[in-house]
């Protein structure tokens, strides 16, 4: 599978390095947005060395870089996740603004009817954001909020961002096991 994995300006890079992490095997191509770099500086021990693990496994593609195979709708993918998705580039996407790679991929996926997967970290929703949401939606855009859920008894941060993960892979038809599924006695 080739897929596409765009890590944007939003709390949550957590999420993005283990969906990549979990990646391996696929053929990956990840943006990492300068604002996502900015912002795992604060939420990551070791920005650095995250990043540098994701370019043994996957090919980085720089965020302004238009002239990327990215851009083009020749370029086959089978997938790209927005992990996490800003609100800016979520509003970018719903009005058709390609201001760097992340979105104008992320146009090609909705152009060429590929799976698109984002995944907001947000709270509280505007109005604004919800009709964004609700417009790509409509378009066949999964919407995939990071909300974990709690009955599998989470214990550590990482079982939480493990199950986001999880509802990502399986958007993926990927199988997985990164979390506990629900069992209704």
């Amino acid at each position: 599978m080739r897929v596409i994995l765009a890590v944007t300006g939003a709390s949550g890079v957590a999420y993005g390095l283990e969906l990549a992490r979990s990646l391996k095997g696929q053929e990956l191509h990840t943006i990492v947005t300068k604002s996502a770099k900015d912002i795992a500086k604060e939420e990551l021990e070791d920005k650095e060395k995250a990043i540098q693990e994701l370019s043994t496994f996957s090919t980085l593609h720089d965020e302004n870089n238009f002239n990327s195979p990215l851009a083009s709708g020749s370029f086959l993918f089978d997938a790209m996740v927005i992990c996490p998705c800003s609100m800016k580039t979520i509003s970018a996407i719903a009005n058709g603004y390609s201001s760097n790679l992340v979105s104008r991929a992320a146009d090609v996926a909705i152009k060429e009817g590929r799976k698109l997967i984002l995944v907001p970290r947000e709270t509280p929703l505007s109005p604004i954001h919800l009709e964004n949401m609700l417009k790509l939606s409509r378009l066949g855009v999964v919407i995939l909020p990071a909300s974990p859920g709690f009955y599998g008894n989470p214990k550590k941060i990482t079982d939480l961002v493990d199950f986001i993960v999880g509802r990502v892979l399986d958007q993926l038809s990927i199988r997985n096991s990164k979390y506990k599924r629900w069992k209704h006695a």
